[in-house]
């Protein structure tokens, strides 16, 4: 029997690009493997058992994850990219131009 967990994620939206930010204790980057196509995020990853043997008790998630994200807004995928910090993945999906809002700027005659 495999164990598996769903990892949490806070998701900000700004002007300029949507912010995901997920607790991932345990999780180092080269155990991730995290993909964008056809508007879908997909985040995986495994956290493997602090300690061998069974525990007497365990809230703390081990095993597989895998957690995905269907993105409405135009996403720059060429410019997409992770960072991780102190168990905490934040991924940053620039927007691409055309959903950015704009200003128009206002002319005096």
């Amino acid at each position: 029997f495999e164990s598996s967990y769903t990892p949490r994620f806070d998701i900000w939206e700004g002007e300029e690009e949507l912010l995901l930010h997920g607790d991932l204790p345990g999780v180092t980057a080269d155990e991730l493997d995290i993909r964008f196509e056809n508007r879908e995020l997909t985040i995986r990853g495994k956290v493997a058992p602090r300690h061998a043997g069974g525990y007497l008790y365990g809230e703390y998630g081990v095993g597989d994850f895998h957690r995905s994200f269907t993105v409405g807004e135009a996403i720059d995928a060429a410019k997409i990219s992770a960072e991780m910090h102190n168990g905490v993945l934040t991924l940053h999906l620039p927007k691409s131009e055309k959903v950015k809002p704009r200003r128009i700027e206002v002319k005096a005659s």
